[in-house]
């Protein structure tokens, strides 16, 4: 705690804001800590992994707390709740931190937030977790579905879906490569940089830097506290980002002089890449629905002074016309599910449902038909997600390509030979969490007939 601000305090508000108001936990936690920049590294370090690792482990956690407590993690008023699970996170995850400090703060957070009368209930609940820990006995295998939804804190549903569609062994894969940490991913831009003096200019800031799997111009950082203190991202010369998002631009493989429309493109990173794939020619359109994902393109298009590309506040549920025909690539990048990006996004996995599954697809098929419209006879669609969800993916090519005057292009001329396979054969990638070296990610190509 310092000048005031209790961490363990800032952590339970932004655990209430994420799980009772709905807001994204990527953007709480940056809004938080913008906010209270002013606050040692280590305690941003701290706010930052108690609020993750908590998310993270909430079904595991959840679990724990109803061995110990009277009063199921359901019923229990929500700031007890996540004083609760902030405290169990410490006590079975993070050694460093004593477990009288854990118990002791709950505690007053407790009373902070009016809570006098539960202060028993919180210290009795905290105290005996610490003891019994290495006590509790978890679903064991004969209960396939619950032992994996406990052990890898993941809802039953996703657990029951991914072993029917991906069998036993791909589905721990998976779950295990959502819980694993990774380091930053970024992207070496290769227009107008030297790419060997940005990898010098980043490790002469004390920054670790690998070669990251698939493309010769990503890699791996870490050992730095925030991306805005790495001068080459400052100067525009690498961007943050996934290899499955790089591997977009390559599928789409634009020429130079190349008009293509990014319909759902925030916060730019495909579109820059794919302008940076032309040169200084041609014209890379970058639209998304509201003013705040449109600027937050025009900060990346100003900071890579990239001059082939505009950001447009545009629906794309609603058909351009002034765009019909006139693109000779069409990237639609659309809102999906998000399955494939769980490990960077926990909150995700606990907010799905059957409708929400079913209106996505309704979604996505609304902006492929506006996306077919624009793509020039002879023109390049391509149609990317961040799930692994099968409706969602293969459901929308099979669909797509019955319906319109489209064929598939394979995919292999395009990706590194370890990523080709019968899919890629078809015209679609499937990337799989723990399987690839990558997020969870989904590629279809498409080919306007003449």
């Amino acid at each position: 705690m310092i000048s005031g601000v209790n961490t363990r305090e800032l952590i339970v508000g932004i655990l209430l804001e994420i799980n009772e108001e709905g807001q994204p936990s990527h953007q709480v936690i940056r809004n938080v800590l913008t906010k209270y920049q002013f606050l040692p590294k280590q305690d941003r370090a701290f706010i930052t992994r108690v609020c993750e690792g908590t998310l993270e482990y909430q079904i595991t956690i959840d679990y724990i707390l109803n061995c110990f407590s009277k009063v199921k993690t359901d019923k229990m008023k929500p700031a007890i709740r996540e004083i609760l699970r902030s405290g169990i996170y410490q006590l079975k995850y993070m050694d460093s931190v004593p477990d009288s400090a854990v118990c002791n703060e709950a505690v007053k957070l407790a009373q902070k937030r009016g809570f006098y009368n539960l202060k028993p209930f919180v210290n009795g609940v905290l105290r005996t977790a610490a003891r019994q820990m290495n006590e509790i006995v978890y679903p064991d295998e004969s209960n396939l579905v619950q032992h994996l939804s406990v052990k890898y804190s993941m809802p039953e549903v996703l657990v029951k879906r991914w072993l029917d569609e991906y069998g036993e062994d791909t589905t721990r894969v998976m779950l295990e490569d959502f819980l694993t940490e990774r380091p930053m991913t970024v992207r070496c831009r290769q227009y107008r940089t030297d790419q060997e003096s940005v990898l010098e200019s980043i490790r002469s800031q004390g920054i670790q830097v690998e070669p990251a799997p698939y493309l010769d111009y990503a890699f791996y950082l870490s050992g730095f506290n925030h991306i805005l203190t790495v001068q080459a991202f400052l100067e525009g010369k690498i961007f943050v980002q996934d290899v499955s998002s790089m591997l977009v631009a390559e599928v789409a493989a634009p020429k130079k002089g190349d008009r293509i429309l990014d319909l759902c493109a925030a916060p730019g990173g495909k579109s820059l890449h794919m302008a940076d794939k032309m040169g200084a020619y041609g014209m890379v359109d970058a639209r998304d629905l509201t003013e705040y994902k449109v600027e937050l393109i025009q900060e990346n298009i100003a900071r890579a002074d990239a001059i082939n590309i505009e950001a447009h506040c545009m629906d794309a549920t609603i058909l351009d016309e002034d765009s019909v025909n006139t693109a000779d690539i069409v990237l639609a990048d659309v809102p999906c599910s998000g399955y494939g990006v769980i490990g960077k996004k926990p909150d995700i996995k606990y907010r799905i449902s059957e409708s929400k599954q079913e209106d996505l697809v309704l979604l996505q098929r609304k902006i492929l038909d506006r996306a077919s419209q624009y793509v020039k006879e002879g023109g390049t669609l391509v149609y990317s997600t961040c799930t692994i969800a099968r409706e969602e993916n293969q459901g929308n090519v099979e669909w797509f390509l019955e319906n319109y005057p489209f064929e598939a292009v394979s995919l292999d001329g395009c990706l590194p030979e370890e990523l080709q396979s019968e899919t890629t054969k078809k015209g679609y990638l499937q990337l799989l969490p723990g399987v690839h070296k990558t997020d969870g990610f989904f590629i279809a190509k498409f080919k306007r007939k003449r």
